[in-house]
């Protein structure tokens, strides 16, 4: 497989969103096949690292999925919007600030508590499961824009989890995993549905 021509195939494949804050990497001896780190805030533009030994051990259509789902799993991490667990961390770190001038403990235990609790709240929404399928469902309707159907994309990306575990070493699935392959099958059994139909 050659490297730049694989990175030139998916930057043109990233949805519009993403191309302009997602930047593609290559390390051959990162253990996982994809690695997206959590965004931070600051930044302005996110990584995905790929290692290109166990990439173009996925086919074509398995790698545009697994590419698809970490730019929209990227790209959908929104940790600056106001909502209640962002405006309740701005305001613990507001209080504990102002309680560490103070020198009031007890406000200062309380403040940091807030802040922790909504901070802890905020990394659960970007990575939770809910977060990972709300991913998922992006990538296929990006590949739909991309010559897939709906559940050849699901059929694809279900495929691809499933190998991924096996390059990786891990041999069976992650729960967040199972979850995930759980939501896709019905929609890649339906691509199964429609050739026995049809046949």
């Amino acid at each position: 497989m050659d490297t730049n021509a694989e990175i030139t195939r998916l930057q043109d494949l990233m949805p519009a969103s993403g191309r302009m804050t997602v930047r593609l990497l290559l390390d051959p001896r990162q253990p996982t096949l994809i690695k997206a780190p959590f965004p931070r805030p600051w930044k302005q533009s996110h990584s995905i690292t790929l290692n290109p030994t166990l990439w173009q051990d996925l086919t074509l259509p398995q790698r545009d999925l697994v590419f698809l789902h970490a730019v929209c799993w990227l790209t959908s991490v929104q940790l600056v919007k106001p909502e209640l667990y962002q405006g309740a961390a701005v305001a613990g770190a507001i209080a504990t600030l102002v309680e560490l001038v103070q020198g009031d403990v007890v406000g200062l235990l309380a403040a940091s508590g807030l802040t922790a609790i909504a901070a802890t709240q905020i990394w659960r929404s970007g990575t939770g499961t809910q977060a990972l399928i709300a991913a998922d469902r992006a990538a296929l309707n990006v590949a739909k824009r991309r010559g897939y159907t709906e559940a050849e994309a699901a059929h694809h990306l279900l495929a691809a989890l499933e190998a991924m575990a096996t390059l990786e070493g891990q041999g069976t699935l992650s729960y967040g995993d199972l979850l995930r392959v759980q939501s896709l099958r019905p929609l890649a059994q339906a691509d199964t549905g429609i050739r026995a139909t049809s046949a």
